[in-house]
């Protein structure tokens, strides 16, 4: 196994024109070397991600899913943007190189940035690293305050302050998400009805604060350094990024959280090494969260249901792409088992 995070070949029907992309980005830059070698990375179930890799320079280039979309949640343009205006006040978001609205090139707007080569921990961690439990606590802490840091950006000196649509953030999620999920059921989904009731009733009368959020943060988001890997140098996947409230980003980091005491259903969902010994539990990063940033985390019941939620609702978008041929990664055929557990998994907290 290696350290460096590696793509593979490309996916079937998911192909790019090399030579139009090429074309492209030499109009840009001149001075690159021979054709591309385009490669994907497995990671991720929305936006995809090639590496293009010259004689001369490795670029990523990120680009819409194939097949039916909403223009909204893949904004290539916004992603494009939110990165460029916080890279002055956040130095782990990638170099934004070019940004492309014309269709004729690839059928879509997609953009291209800088590589930072480094670790990316996803499910395993790379055996080589051989982590103590006291090395794995201080990458999680590391890994954590990178959230931390991005929630305290002054988001308006970044000029992001048009991000978000103000207060009533909570509100706005539990309504749209619900909306989300009951436009992407499949007959073959659990309704969730019991779940979204629940969250309309307890949610917070007003949001806590309001900064920049992530709305995807996760370890498999986070690049480490290859000589010292306990230091985190990249925080990749803006594509959901806001302006909202830190605990219901917090909550969607969690819903990813499987800690080594999870039940098997959730261990088989397991995308990110948090259950190494060492590694915060939930209730630790919650604790850990609150007392850095003063923010009340007393009662977080409702912010850890709606993450698991929100992540059902992520998932049954996803597997209604697939069930209805829009999508042929095979890697989404059992998404709907996904779906299923993650009801119960809330009904049970809910009743607990």
């Amino acid at each position: 196994m290696t350290l460096m995070d590696q793509s593979g070949p490309v996916r079937r029907g998911e192909e790019l024109d090399s030579g139009a992309v090429d074309r492209y980005l030499k109009h840009l830059y001149p001075s690159l070397e021979g054709t591309p070698d385009i490669t994907q990375f497995s990671g991720g179930a929305s936006n995809l991600t090639y590496l293009l890799r010259y004689a001369n320079r490795e670029l990523i280039l990120r680009r819409p899913p194939f097949g039916h979309k909403a223009k909204s949640a893949h904004d290539m343009g916004r992603e494009a943007r939110i990165m460029s205006a916080l890279r002055p006040y956040y130095p782990y978001v990638p170099a934004v190189l070019g940004f492309c609205e014309d269709d004729a090139i690839m059928g879509c707007d997609f953009y291209v940035m800088e590589r930072i080569n480094g670790i990316i921990p996803r499910q395993d961690m790379p055996e080589e690293l051989n982590l103590s439990a006291e090395n794995t606590r201080h990458l999680c802490i590391n890994v954590v305050d990178k959230l931390i840091e991005l929630h305290r950006v002054d988001w308006k000196a970044a000029g992001l302050d048009s991000l978000g649509k103000g207060e009533g953030y909570v509100k706005r999620q539990i309504a749209g998400w619900s909306d989300r999920y009951r436009k992407a059921r499949t007959d073959n989904a659990v309704d969730f009805e019991g779940v979204m009731a629940w969250l309309a009733d307890k949610m917070p009368v007003q949001d806590g604060a309001t900064c920049l959020i992530h709305n995807d943060f996760r370890f498999d988001n986070v690049v480490l350094d290859p000589d010292h890997p306990l230091d985190v140098i990249g925080v990749l996947d803006r594509e959901m990024a806001t302006l909202g409230d830190p605990l219901m980003d917090l909550g969607n980091t969690l819903a990813y959280w499987v800690q080594a005491d999870d039940d098997e259903a959730f261990m088989r969902m397991r995308r990110q090494p948090t259950h190494l010994p060492g590694m915060l539990t939930r209730t630790e990063v919650i604790a850990y969260y609150g007392e850095k940033t003063g923010h009340r985390v007393e009662d977080f019941d409702f912010y850890l249901i709606y993450g698991l939620f929100r992540l059902a609702g992520i998932v049954q978008q996803i597997y209604y792409r697939y069930h209805h041929g829009q999508t042929q990664n095979p890697a989404f055929k059992d998404f709907i088992h996904i779906t299923n557990y993650l009801q119960a998994r809330c009904l049970k907290l809910i009743e607990s």
